[in-house]
């Protein structure tokens, strides 16, 4: 048994960060002693049988934030107030931080350091994988658009820092990896999977065809949601959108409505690189059709050719062709069931069972 420490950004509603608690609970299914340790943010319902230790960094007020976060533009305050306040007098074997920007693999690496433990990052996302950062900032306010870009520099330069020094790296994408691999060669990909638990193929009958698009829309998804759009208009199909600020779905009701779904939409952008979302996952986990617009001519859509997921694609005459196909045969059943390969590879038993033989 390892006594292992588990450093993690707020995970943080709807989702509560799947990818951190699949994580926990299959290393204290392994038998290992986990404590995981976050930034308090807001209550966190969730099951757990491990530990969860939370450090308040920021009193809530704007002046409070603004001062710290200048603070930490200047001296990392953030990742080393956040070391400071960790676990003191504990023992463990390993510290695994999962992350989705540089905090907190800064505080994470601090704690290693002291702990004279290795250190193993999970690195979800990166700043480079939209352009400009799109993804992590959505509110483009010209007037922090220089402040932004600094602070973006600035923790891309310390990230890269904490890579180098890390004793192995797991990622999300080939592309991840390969961009990692610049900085640290012991990457490893452990793709986002789906829960087999929850998302599984299940034939419901519905009384009417949708296409639905569950998760965040961001300003560069809107070209292919229009083009999506114009195609169902013509077509007189229904397009059911959910996402966290407007109709959401709770956490535990998400593969009944997919399984509801005619067709699974993926938004992307051929800018972005990597971006492999968790809603294909968990579309392939219910064998649903996959709908990707526009191809990202990468990641994305090579594994919906590697599973036979769907289609991907920005060509208007596909994009209706693939709907009229599932909407065919919605009527001649009253479902959609998309025929898949190499399904189980990606439940994330078998992504994290991958995990523990290459890192730990």
């Amino acid at each position: 048994m390892k006594r292992l420490l588990v450093v993690s950004d707020p995970p943080v509603a709807p989702g509560y960060l799947p990818r951190l608690r699949y994580l926990c609970d299959f290393l204290v299914r392994k038998g290992h002693d986990v404590t995981l340790l976050t930034e308090e943010n807001e209550p966190l319902p969730f099951a757990h049988t491990y530990p969860i230790e939370t450090i308040k960094m920021y009193s809530g007020g704007t002046f409070d934030w603004f001062v710290k976060t200048v603070w930490t533009l200047l001296t990392d305050w953030h990742n080393r107030a956040f070391a400071r306040k960790a676990l003191k007098n504990q023992k463990y074997d390993a510290v695994i931080c999962t992350a989705f920007s540089y905090f907190p693999l800064g505080a994470a690496q601090r704690i290693a350091a002291q702990l004279n433990v290795p250190l193993i990052c999970d690195i979800r996302d990166l700043d480079e994988q939209v352009d400009d950062s799109r993804y992590q900032y959505k509110h483009q306010s010209r007037w922090l658009m220089p402040f932004r870009k600094l602070y973006r520099a600035i923790h891309i330069r310390r990230r890269n820092q904490v890579l180098r020094a890390a004793n192995a790296i797991t990622t999300v994408s080939p592309w991840h990896a390969q961009f990692i691999q610049q900085f640290n060669p012991n990457v490893h990909i452990v793709y986002n999977g789906f829960d087999d638990k929850q998302f599984y193929p299940k034939d419901v009958t519905t009384e009417q065809f949708t296409i639905t698009y569950i998760g965040s829309l961001f300003e560069w998804q809107q070209p292919a949601l229009e083009k999506v759009k114009q195609a169902i208009h013509e077509l007189g199909v229904v397009l059911d959108i959910h996402t966290p600020q407007n109709n959401p779905i709770p956490h535990d009701q998400l593969g009944d409505a997919i399984r509801r779904s005619g067709i699974m939409l993926v938004l992307t952008n051929e800018h972005t690189h990597g971006m492999l979302t968790t809603k294909f996952y968990e579309a392939l986990g219910c064998e649903k059709p996959i709908l990707c617009v526009p191809s990202d001519k990468g990641a994305l859509a090579e594994l919906i050719a590697y599973t036979n997921a769907g289609v991907a694609t920005d060509d208007s005459e596909t994009i209706k062709a693939f709907i009229i196909e599932q909407y065919e045969a919605w009527q001649r059943h009253g479902v959609t069931r998309q025929a898949t390969q190499h399904r189980n590879e990606f439940t994330r038993e078998a992504q994290y069972d991958q995990f523990y033989r290459t890192c730990l």
